[in-house]
């Protein structure tokens, strides 16, 4: 059985799910990717929709909502994207912070230098999984 990571922000619109679609993409394999937040928006950034549709083909729009923490099944691993505040909370085996600074409001390279460090960052936790360093 895969285990379940949430990928986890105050408002789950752009970080997290930029994370949540490439984890599907790049990871899917090793785990199953969740988003979600505290607070929720009526529609996930568009900036981060056009971004990961031109580089993995996906349309967020489709494919992925805002959601809320209790709107996601049990996870075992919670990444949190950096929330420069108190980040939600939601019981876990394993814990992380990428602290990735929010593009919200930047330009749309911000948006695609947030969108390389998530996918390494992403690579990196699916290594770290399969090789047994997070111990679940």
């Amino acid at each position: 059985m895969k285990p379940k990571v949430a990928f986890v922000c105050v408002h789950n619109s752009c970080r997290s799910q930029m994370a949540e679609a490439i984890a599907k993409v790049v990871a899917s394999d090793v785990f199953e990717s969740y988003s979600a937040g505290t607070e929720t928006k009526p529609e996930i950034n568009q900036t981060a929709v056009k971004i990961i549709e031109e580089q993995y083909n996906v349309d967020m729009n489709k494919t992925q909502r805002s959601k809320l923490l209790e709107d996601i099944p049990q996870v075992e691993i919670v990444v949190t994207m950096g929330c420069n505040v108190e980040c939600p909370y939601l019981p876990n085996k394993h814990r992380e912070d990428w602290g990735l600074d929010d593009p919200l409001g930047s330009p749309e390279e911000e948006f695609i230098k947030t969108m390389n460090l998530i996918e390494e960052k992403v690579y990196d936790l699916a290594e770290r999984i399969k090789s047994g360093v997070i111990a679940l």
